[in-house]
């Protein structure tokens, strides 16, 4: 099967070992979160030595749904280094074995709708009251209170209602949704770094906290300073596609070979290389061109220079030259292209790990993120499988005989065979 993945044969090969410290090793997370937000949450803190310990439900986290001829590649990326314990949570005897393991635990992270955690008899009061240094991560679409707490919590919603949808796009088309997870992946990323500081505070004086992460408010905060703008301006910032409103020249430009460049000139003197390069020197004294502004308002003349210069070189060669002329420029890559890059496989951006159920016995996925230079991550496990840990972390905690009875009860479930 070896042949059916050609372009796992250079990347750097990374096994799973168990027994792999990182600098979070000690700190439990109960994480009883689904999809895409809470689960790159808890990958981080999994990377990174944390016990991550998932509650499924009898189904599995809906992520395992999502599955590709078959195969769960989302759970397998994003579920690495975690450990499953399944429990029907329809159950107060379930709901018990959650009150007891967040007892041990550091940090807490759930994705229900508002209100649901506290119906289940979780409140945040009542965790903190039997382990005041929990940190409460609590996930949602848009926050644990104001007018649209009860509202579904779909990304993408909340990439519509954040502005994103408005600026993405062409003037003449419609307003462009991303075709990617980004509004969780924003409040993932951000959840993982507020998850730190509130342990850092909880360390230090033993108080926890509850945090209120909604993907709204991380993908808000990131779309520059939107507000401030049309403050100044009065105008809503337009869709201009790959133009940029603050600097030009700034676009996808197609080579002579139909593959695809993107350029920037955000400084003065990278215009002025740029226009040496493409042998157009003379138009550094037009004053059309003299300064940013003048080129943000005659923006179709410029790029058309630009865009003619670019039709005919191959890729090849307009990355050769303007490297060497010293002017911002790259290529625009797919991932049939990123799979077989040598900067992506040098740096280990990408990774294969043995899988019986990938092509060719190996899964590509991302390597650790961040990296750290004295503590960096690891791989100890694969994703699990539903249930996978579900009698081991039982055990621990309830005893052999309270751990037998419940799996026996349907309580709690083990991982099938």
């Amino acid at each position: 099967m070896a042949s059916e993945l050609p372009f796992a044969a250079g990347l750097h090969r990374k096994s799973f070992d168990p027994t792999a410290r990182g600098m979070l090793d000690g700190v439990r997370v109960i994480d009883l979160s689904r999809l895409v937000a809470g689960n790159l949450l808890t990958l981080t803190l999994a990377d990174h030595g944390a016990e991550v310990v998932k509650i499924e439900p009898p189904a599995g986290d809906s992520l395992r749904a999502w599955k590709v001829k078959g195969v769960e590649t989302a759970w397998k990326t994003w579920c690495r280094n975690k450990r499953s314990v399944c429990l029907d949570l329809r159950n107060p005897e379930a709901v018990a074995v959650v009150r007891r393991l967040a007892l041990d635990a550091a940090i807490f992270v759930e994705s229900f709708r508002p209100g649901v955690l506290e119906e289940m008899g979780l409140s945040p009061a009542s965790l903190l009251e039997a382990n005041p240094r929990l940190v409460i991560v609590r996930v949602s679409g848009w926050g644990q209170d104001g007018p649209y707490r009860h509202k579904p919590g779909f990304g993408t919603l909340v990439e519509g209602y954040s502005g994103f949808a408005s600026i993405n796009g062409f003037a003449d088309r419609e307003p462009v949704l991303p075709p990617m997870f980004m509004a969780d992946a924003y409040a993932g990323l951000y959840g993982s770094t507020a998850t730190m500081m509130a342990l850092r505070h909880a360390e230090a004086t033993g108080e926890g906290q509850m945090i209120d992460l909604s993907l709204f408010e991380p993908i808000f905060a990131i779309l520059e300073p939107q507000m401030a703008n049309y403050a100044v301006t009065g105008a809503p910032k337009p869709r201009t596609g790959s133009r940029s409103t603050n600097t030009a020249p700034r676009n996808a430009y197609r080579t002579k070979d139909g593959k695809w460049v993107g350029l920037s000139s955000s400084t003065q003197s990278v215009f002025e290389r740029l226009m040496r390069s493409i042998g157009q020197e003379a138009l550094l004294a037009d004053p059309r061109f003299a300064t940013n502004s003048d080129r943000l308002r005659n923006i179709e003349a410029i790029d058309g220079v630009i865009r003619d210069a670019v039709a005919t070189m191959t890729l090849a060669e307009a990355l050769a030259q303007f490297d060497r002329d010293g002017v911002t420029i790259g290529p625009i890559l797919g991932v049939s292209d990123l799979a077989t890059d040598a900067y992506v496989r040098e740096r280990e951006a990408l990774i294969a790990v043995p899988d019986a159920e990938m092509p060719g016995g190996l899964l590509p996925m991302h390597g650790q993120v961040p990296r750290l230079s004295r503590t960096p991550g690891a791989l100890r496990c694969p994703a699990p499988r539903l249930g996978q840990d579900t009698r081991d972390v039982l055990v621990g905690a309830l005893g052999a005989a309270e751990a037998e009875r419940l799996i026996m009860g349907g309580v709690a479930i083990g991982a099938k065979e």
